[in-house]
């Protein structure tokens, strides 16, 4: 039986934890900033079920299929689907090593974020789970940013970095393989989308200070990707 994001709130009474407990001090990672990733939200965590590594469609199947999808239906995304893309963007692999996007030295800059109509969640990838920072729809000012049909999907994801994380290994060339990170991460989660016959579009086109606002971010994450996420419209 499948769950909706929107039976987020009730899931939430399941595993309630101090966000910061969360932290991915496990990660080999020196450069990791644990504090960054601590939420000042509602509080509530929220278990994702585990992902599945095994696929009825091939690789080669979903590159052939995949374009920007800019128009979406109404359906909202399944949990299932919701944990399924947020392991594809930044979850963890090879024990807690690694993750499913390369990362320069292993110095994880990326946080992902996921915003629908019902609330703004924070992805913690070392314990696949999300924290809950905001319930309200945080979607719907999205449409004043230049691209209004991100308003229109069920999902978006928000791509931050942390540069500092990365500056502290690379110096200058930080900026760089910060950006070509974000790129990973963006097409693993357009891929997934096809996988799950879902369809997205990575956005760039917005004002950095604009997308900190909506989602009060914190100070040192920069916003680079929206990625709008669902089901085609038919």
């Amino acid at each position: 039986m499948k769950y909706f994001l929107s039976f987020f709130s009730i899931a939430a009474t399941i595993s309630l934890f101090s966000c910061t407990s969360c932290s991915e001090s496990n990660l080999d990672n020196s450069t990791q900033d644990s504090a960054t990733t601590s939420d000042t939200g509602t509080g509530d965590i929220i278990d994702l079920p585990p992902p599945r590594l095994e696929s009825d469609v091939s690789l080669e199947e979903v590159l052939q299929a995949r374009y920007s999808l800019r128009k979406y239906s109404d359906e909202p995304l399944p949990l299932e689907d919701i944990s399924q893309l947020l392991w594809s963007a930044q979850g963890i692999t090879h024990g807690d090593k690694k993750k499913t996007a390369p990362s320069a030295g292993q110095t994880y800059p990326m946080e992902v974020y996921l915003a629908t109509p019902d609330a703004f969640y924070h992805y913690l990838p070392q314990t696949h789970q999300v924290a809950v920072l905001s319930k309200e729809n945080l979607i719907a000012p999205l449409a004043d940013i230049g691209e209004s049909f991100v308003a229109k999907a069920p999902a978006v994801f928000i791509l931050t970095a942390v540069f500092a994380r990365t500056e502290q290994k690379y110096g200058d060339r930080a900026e760089r393989y910060v950006k070509l990170e974000a790129g990973h991460v963006g097409q693993n989660i357009l891929l997934q989308a096809v996988a799950l016959e879902m369809g997205g579009c990575v956005v760039g086109a917005f004002k950095d200070n604009e997308i900190a606002t909506i989602f009060n971010l914190p100070d040192d994450n920069a916003p680079l990707y929206l990625i709008p996420v669902g089901h085609p419209e038919e």
